[in-house]
């Protein structure tokens, strides 16, 4: 096909001369590449599916169903809308979006990241880009506002290792600093079916689009 990329040239069975894949199929039919990912390949469905059943902690946490990157991201959200209760759709979207690209290539806790080096950074940054231009964010998120995501990311994750994943509080303090009280009362860490925290994701979404 003329306008399709072929990231596959099978030329023996042996697989000698072949291009390695880069890219994956994804539920919406959409086949994404890796390496060059391009807006039109990315789908909320495929992203918030992926998220949904992709586990934080390495699957290391309390309960019946492990705790969600897409449950994450919307705490996030919670959290970063809270922090700044003035700021615009967009960029709740872009803290509700954090860490989309690990519907593709997964969550590493920080420990393995340092020892993969910068090649996992390079290809979050790509994927990221191209999630946001779908939808229509700045492909390089900017620096306040990425500083700001990062704060209410540091927040959930003091909530989740004292609530889910063992830490003590002392211990959660020391790595990731001790958040406000005020700021984080009334809310709870959530363990929900997959199919469940999907739709919330998506739900959310598309009520963020709609308000940009």
């Amino acid at each position: 096909m003329s306008g399709e990329k072929q990231s596959i040239m099978p030329v023996s069975e042996s697989g000698k001369g072949r291009t390695p894949r880069a890219w994956q199929r994804m539920l919406s039919g959409r086949r994404l590449d890796l390496l060059d990912p391009t807006p039109v390949d990315i789908e909320i469905e495929d992203i918030a599916h992926g998220l949904a059943f992709v586990a934080r902690w390495n699957g290391q946490t309390l309960g019946d169903w492990p705790y969600s990157v897409a449950e994450h991201s919307l705490l996030v959200e919670r959290l970063f809308s809270r922090q700044n209760p003035d700021i615009a759709p967009r960029w709740q979207l872009a803290a509700l979006l954090h860490d989309a690209p690990e519907y593709v290539i997964g969550d590493m806790i920080s420990p393995v990241k340092a020892a993969v080096g910068p090649g996992y950074g390079a290809l979050d940054e790509r994927l990221t880009a191209a999630i946001h231009l779908r939808f229509g964010l700045p492909a390089v998120t900017p620096s306040p506002i990425k500083k700001a995501i990062k704060a209410a990311d540091r927040i959930s994750a003091w909530m989740e290792a004292v609530h889910i994943a063992g830490f003590s509080r002392t211990e959660a303090d020391r790595l990731f600093g001790c958040p406000d009280p005020g700021l984080i009362s009334g809310m709870v860490i959530e363990l929900r079916p997959p199919a469940e925290v999907r739709a919330n994701f998506i739900s959310r979404h598309r009520e963020l689009m709609e308000n940009m």
